[in-house]
Formats: C-alpha cells, structure tokens, sequence
C-alpha cells in the first residue's frame, strides 16, 4: 500500500478528497490531519460578522466527506517534519510516515513574528487566523457592542481586512447595537483593498464612506491596553483591534529539509511538486511557485482553483504517471462583500457592484458549502 498524507483540510484539499471519494486509486492508504474534521468557510465569514448568516451556516462538516474517501482522519497538527525521512511529527506526540505528502494547511497567522513586528499584538490583538476561532470570538464582540459603544480597529489593507472592516461596521450600525460604535481601517499606507486596481479602489472608497468606516492610511506599529500605536507617532482609542495583516508560513516548516522561498514557504514547481522533494506536494497559502514572478509567486491567482490540478497530479504520482503542469487563470474573478447585501466584482480592469453581486457572491458561497459540507 501506497501511504498518502494529506496534511490539512485547505480549499484544495477539501477538493481533493471530493474527487478521492468518487474514485479512489487502488493499493493507497489515506490519512487526513487536521486539527478539527470541519471547516468555517472564510468567504462567507464577512456576512457572518455583518449578520446575514448564522455561523452553523458557514461551517463545512469534513466527516461525511472523509468517509466517502474512505481517509482515516488524525485530529491533530504538524510540529515538526523531516523530509529525508519521509516522517511528520504531530502535536499529540505522534510522528507519521508517508510515501506521498500533500501540505494544504490553510493560512497562518505566527504570534511571535507579529509579536516582533507590533510588540503588544499577542496581549492585545484579536487574530482572525485562525479563521475557526474567529468565529466565536466575533460572536462575544458582538454581544458586547450590544452592551457599550465599541471601539473596533481593523488593521490590514488587503480584502479580508477590508470585507471583515465593512461587516463590521455593518453589524455596528444595526439597532441590537448601542450608538457611538466606531470602526476604524487602519491599511499599511495603501488604498484599500491593496493590489486591485484603480477602479476598485474607487468602489471600495465610496463604499467606506457610506459605511462611516474611518480609514487610516498609516502602519499600527505596537498595540496596548485600549489603544494602538501608529507609525507617524499617532495613538488610536481602540476597544478591540482585529489583526488581519496577512499571513506566515508555518513555523516548523523551518527545519523541514524542504526548500523554501525567501518568506520560509514551501517551493514547488508547476505540477505543485515540492523543488527539493519530488514526494512532496503543496497549494494553497503554504506553497509559493518558483516559475512566477516574485510579486506573484503567493498571488492568490494561483491559489485559486488549485484543488483539480492538485488531485490529477496526485493520482498521476501515486500511478507512475507523468505529472501535469497546473496554468492557473490569469484573470480570476474577485467578489468583494461591503457590510450590508452589496457587493464589488472585478474581472481583470472591469468591475461591477450592486445587490445584484451581492446575491451571485451568496450563491457561489453557500454552493461551495452545500457541495463539500454534506
């Protein structure tokens, strides 16, 4: 038997296992690790916090789908991997050998590189990642805006920070809350939402203003007791600063043995293959394409999408098949969600909003949802 190991229950490996479950190789042992068998949809996590969906409605229950794969499911976590071996180390103590490994283990928010970067973040910030945890921590924010006026800072310019900053503001305004709540974007220095084009932005800006959200066009360089600290030298009021400022690459990928890109992801080549160990596979937010320029090389143009080509070369891998290069789209569609049923779709320089998109954004979500969640 061939020893496959999916490590992680990313958008792609979600896919994986759908395809593995309507036809499953022959002579191949499945192991899934993940630290839960479920999953919080991330896009529909805005419409969560603006309140149009109950969180039961964005979780993704995994188990019915590891069944059908017929996947034997590990509920835990890497700490630790040794590539020339062939082994993963797990946080219940466990180390798991493998003849195929496929990393897909979401995005990582590492405490102690923010913590180093804005001191006061561990003791003071409220992480969106992971997005699991978010979800209930929304939820207590949420029942004490109903209690007092909250001071709620988003920090990160990118479109998680602008969507969860726009919901925010959104569930604030809603009459279950007190008046006097206040949401603040604090971007980087970049016009919200970083990397899309110019008319976007200006989507994007109109949007803010109708939603009162203040937009701060400065870097949060510390974090303390009711307050942030900027970068021009400017103290924000702040109740409850939520950190969405992108991500890291897992820690212990550090003394992996894999070869790694210059920010400690995953190298892999077109086929999604591991450049220093041909057994190994990644997608998603822990892999970074060597053949793509540099600012593209963890674009989210080759994220999209990648669970097919991941699964063909899977299959071809554990076959003796020749591999197949993955070319993703060039032009992807971007749905941006604005606090209340309205939203921003971009496709290459052209874009669109409306309630309209708003409704085709739900309806592409809760079919991803109904699709792998049963």
């Amino acid at each position: 038997m061939s020893r496959l190991v999916l490590l992680g229950l990313g958008h792609a490996h979600v896919q994986v296992l759908h395809g593995l479950a309507q036809s499953r190789p022959a002579g191949v042992d499945i192991t899934v690790i993940a630290p839960q068998p479920y999953r919080l949809y991330s896009g529909m996590v805005p419409g969560f916090v603006a309140g149009h969906y109950t969180l039961d409605a964005c979780v993704m229950n995994l188990q019915g789908l590891l069944a059908r794969s017929g996947a034997r499911y590990v509920a835990s976590s890497a700490v630790a991997m040794d590539a020339d071996a062939g082994a993963v180390t797990l946080a219940n103590g466990d180390t798991l050998a493998y003849d195929w490994l496929s990393l897909n283990t979401g995005p990582v928010m590492d405490r102690e590189k923010l913590e180093a970067r804005i001191p006061g973040a561990r003791a003071h910030g409220l992480f969106v990642r992971p997005i699991e945890a978010f979800g209930p921590l929304w939820s207590r924010l949420a029942e004490r805006a109903g209690r007092q006026p909250l001071q709620l800072a988003v920090v990160g310019g990118g479109v998680a920070g602008l969507e969860l900053a726009m919901a925010a503001a959104h569930a604030l305004a809603a009459p279950v809350s007190r008046p006097g709540g206040r949401v603040t974007l604090v971007t980087g220095g970049t016009a919200p939402p970083a990397h899309q084009g110019a008319g976007v932005q200006r989507r994007v800006a109109a949007a803010l203003r109708r939603l009162r959200v203040d937009v701060v066009p400065d870097t949060c360089v510390g974090m303390g007791a009711g307050q942030i600290l900027l970068a021009s030298g400017r103290q924000l009021a702040c109740d409850a600063p939520l950190l969405a400022v992108g991500t890291q690459a897992p820690p212990w990928l550090a003394g992996s043995g894999l070869a790694l890109d210059a920010a400690g992801f995953v190298a892999v080549n077109r086929c999604l293959q591991s450049t220093s160990h041909p057994g190994v596979f990644a997608a998603g937010d822990v892999a970074s394409r060597v053949d793509a320029p540099a600012r593209q090389a963890r674009s989210g143009v080759y994220a999209v999408r990648a669970g097919p080509p991941l699964l063909a070369n899977l299959r071809a891998a554990l076959q003796a098949r020749a591999l197949k290069p993955y070319q993703p789209q060039q032009r992807t569609l971007s749905l941006i969600s604005c606090g209340h049923r309205h939203a921003i779709a971009s496709w290459g320089g052209l874009s669109w909003e409306g309630a309209w998109v708003w409704r085709w954004k739900d309806r592409i979500d809760r079919r991803f949802v109904a699709t792998y969640g049963a």
